[in-house]
């Protein structure tokens, strides 16, 4: 069995990347694309959309493959997907072919992102995957700090097609061996693909109903919490420019969400150990709910509301692993990430379209009015979901 900083690190080193060339990668490549194909850049936009749209579809499938057995396979074949999808993404002379690859991608980011990530590290570990979870976003933490260099540096060298193929060769030569060599093999088990609840008296079960109940508004929060980050991470520049700063003003200040999402995670890496894991979501939700609610209120002091939510986002991808790792331990917790990342990640496809909905009827103001109301529902539902567990402690 391969020590746990060999797994962690083969694990993270491979999310920066496959994070920076999917999720991460049209934020340099978009324009670049445009300009050399003439397509309409919301076509172009849309192609990550449908991969997120694929990547939801596929993850209850690749949940229960990884209960089966193991990460490893799935993982390796999201690096083969990966590259599949980013090669005929160069080679797209046209738009089906261009959102085929995204299909593709999809299905490869299904496979790779973090839900199959935590699915792995809880088969591995059990209920003390906490720490393993948490160290493994705060790699992850630095995939556009990593990717969105590399691919402005290869997209000036290579050109967006070439950036793609030397992304897929990367996929190829460095994280397929990487997964290979640092995951272990894992024996096949039976599959078990209901919602269980762990033993221990903070989280006991209380019958089917409750369990399913408790499924249920768990994958409802972190649908919210999916849906608010990605549409703000879209459509941040275009709010904060509303605010009459420039681009510049603007892009410097969205750079403040990465720093405070690392620096969020690292606290919780220190102090996990000493509370439940509903807190993190309690404190996740509160702190994007109060930096949506200034950001709409205009405050002179733009920075403090993006510091507010990047620490936010920060806590949630930690608590999108670990709370459901408390809750829902056993056998069944790889295919229950999987049913649970599948409504995050087609919110997350709509997220773009829904954001643009609102800024053209209501304007930036009403769209951060929506989404502060968004956030405290989001904010209330983590209550209820605090308030059963501790009913049954």
């Amino acid at each position: 069995m391969r020590s746990r900083g060999i797994v962690i690190s083969g694990l993270g080193i491979g999310q920066i990347f496959a994070w920076g060339s999917s999720y991460y990668l049209p934020a340099v490549l978009a324009q670049p694309i445009v300009a050399g194909t003439g397509w309409p850049l919301p076509w172009v936009i849309g192609g990550l959309s449908l991969g997120l749209l694929v990547a939801g579809l596929v993850s209850p499938w690749m949940g229960r493959t990884i209960g089966k057995r193991g990460g490893r396979p799935v993982l390796m074949a999201s690096t083969v997907l990966l590259a599949a999808g980013l090669c005929l993404l160069a080679l797209a002379p046209s738009i089906p072919v261009y959102f085929a690859a995204w299909s593709l991608i999809g299905t490869g980011m299904g496979a790779g992102l973090y839900d199959p990530a935590f699915a792995t590290l809880g088969r591995l570990y059990g209920e003390t995957a906490r720490s393993a979870i948490t160290t493994l976003t705060l790699f992850g933490g630095f995939a556009s700090t990593v990717c969105w260099p590399v691919s402005a540096f290869l997209v000036i060298h290579l050109g967006w097609r070439g950036t793609c193929l030397a992304y897929a060769g990367f996929h190829l030569t460095i994280l397929l061996p990487l997964y290979y060599a640092t995951l272990p093999r894992e024996a096949e088990s039976e599959p078990n693909s209901a919602v269980t609840v762990a033993s221990s008296k903070d989280t006991a079960a209380s019958g089917v109903v409750g369990r399913r109940l408790l499924f249920v508004l768990v994958a409802t929060a972190i649908t919210l919490s999916a849906m608010i980050s990605t549409l703000l991470s879209v459509h941040l520049l275009t709010i904060l420019q509303s605010r009459g700063v420039s681009l510049a003003a603007a892009v410097a200040l969205g750079a403040l969400v990465g720093p405070s999402q690392v620096g969020a995670r690292s606290i919780e890496f220190v102090i996990a150990r000493y509370h439940h894991p509903i807190w993190t979501k309690l404190v996740a939700t509160l702190l994007v709910a109060v930096g949506v609610a200034t950001l709409w209120a205009s405050l002179p002091l733009l920075a403090m509301p993006l510091i507010l939510y990047g620490a936010g986002i920060g806590l949630e991808s930690i608590a999108r692993g670990t709370l459901p790792l408390v809750l829902f331990a056993g056998p069944g917790y790889a295919a229950t990430m999987g049913r649970l990342a599948m409504p995050s990640l087609i919110a997350q496809a709509a997220a773009p379209s829904i954001g643009a909905v609102l800024l053209n009827l209501y304007g930036v103001a009403g769209t951060l009015a929506a989404l502060t109301v968004v956030a405290a529902v989001n904010f209330g539902l983590t209550c209820v979901i605090f308030a059963r567990l501790e009913r049954r402690s």
